[in-house]
């Protein structure tokens, strides 16, 4: 059974580009929908209607796909705007494609026109109804509102496009978090080993991995410092596991690689992780780059914490507030005692995870 979950083991990147694939294909076939309804001295049958939106939304399926996944990865070494202009061409190309497609089925199925006379109908409607430039207009307005969709998306994690354009972090707001600092250990002495050149290639992959699991675990990457990982999840027992296990498959994703990290680098990245849980303070900053920014004294003792791992010479240490929060076991953590902390009058007790 596990062998059999490993195996057909949906990963998190993966779930969130399934589903960013689902909403795309959805918000096209609503729109399509609703400019449809709207257009005028047009009557619409029900079931041709419901006809042509299964089959854009299906269509849109395969286009969602191509736009999300195929086409970024196929040109990711190309400059953004070439990138784009590529992207919006080739899915220009299959929107005529499905739109012509559309008609014609609905002209012959639903219309029951000879194949002779629902292609007259297209030409007719193509030359002499503007209707490829209303098409153009119609489909680069569609696709240029995705691309900001997946660009604010990626930017600030997949669930803030809507947070973003509704405004919610325009005030400040106050929410229940718990927060994750992870960073590489030895990195100093690392980088003065491998050079500037492989010492990024060396980040670059130790972030993916991590980053990776924590995605895995519905975390919130709130952002990259160097070779640091600031991540959050809403304040529960439940995200408090998940933010555990995080910990673990991070690890695991490392050791996996193992092998690899030893010949292209001569070492396998290890990193250490301070956790707190607490009220943290969120709120859009920025005048010329606006960006989502984190703040409060929480933000502050979880960077302590993770500092306090080098201090103590321990991998993974804790808030009691967040032990308390995750259920776990005594044999799972010890306590460190009090600690003091940079910059916190009074000393915290700490505790040292044992996973």
């Amino acid at each position: 059974m596990t062998n059999w979950r490993q195996k057909y083991h949906i990963s998190g990147v993966r779930k969130i580009a399934i589903r960013t694939v689902f909403l795309v294909a959805l918000f096209w076939t609503a729109i399509d929908f609703v400019i449809l309804l709207l257009e005028e001295n047009r009557q619409v049958h029900h079931t041709s209607l419901f006809f042509r939106e299964v089959l854009l939304f299906s269509v849109s399926l395969i286009m969602g796909y191509l736009f999300v996944y195929r086409m970024k990865t196929l040109f990711s070494h190309l400059p953004l705007w070439l990138n784009f202009l590529l992207r919006s061409l080739i899915l220009l190309g299959l929107a005529f494609t499905i739109t012509f497609l559309i008609q014609f089925l609905y002209s012959t199925l639903i219309q029951g026109q000879s194949l002779y006379e629902s292609w007259k109908q297209i030409e007719d409607y193509v030359l002499h109804k503007n209707w490829l430039l209303q098409k153009i207009v119609y489909w680069i307005s569609i696709f240029l509102v995705t691309q900001l969709m997946l660009i604010i998306n990626e930017k600030y994690s997949p669930g803030v496009f809507f947070d973003i354009i509704t405004g919610k972090y325009n005030n400040p707001k106050v929410e229940n978090k718990i927060v994750m600092f992870i960073d590489l250990k030895d990195s100093t002495p690392i980088a003065e080993n491998l050079g500037h050149g492989l010492y990024f290639k060396f980040i670059k992959e130790f972030i993916f991995n991590v980053s990776r699991a924590i995605i895995d675990f519905d975390g919130n990457i709130y952002q990259y410092v160097g070779d640091e990982v600031v991540c959050s999840w809403n304040a529960s027992e439940k995200n408090a596991k998940k933010c555990l296990k995080a910990v673990i498959q991070s690890r695991r994703n490392i050791q996996k690689k193992g092998e690899h990290f030893r010949r292209r680098y001569g070492v396998v990245p290890e990193f250490r992780v301070g956790i707190n849980v607490g009220e943290v303070t969120i709120g859009e900053i920025g005048v010329i780059k606006k960006d989502l920014a984190m703040s409060g004294d929480t933000m502050n003792t979880t960077a302590r914490i993770r500092s306090a791992c080098n201090e103590l010479n321990h991998h993974f240490i804790v808030s009691k507030e967040f032990l308390d929060l995750s259920g776990l076991k005594e044999w799972q953590s010890a306590s460190l005692g009090l600690v003091e902390l940079k910059g916190k009058e009074q000393g915290m007790e700490l505790f040292q995870l044992k996973i």
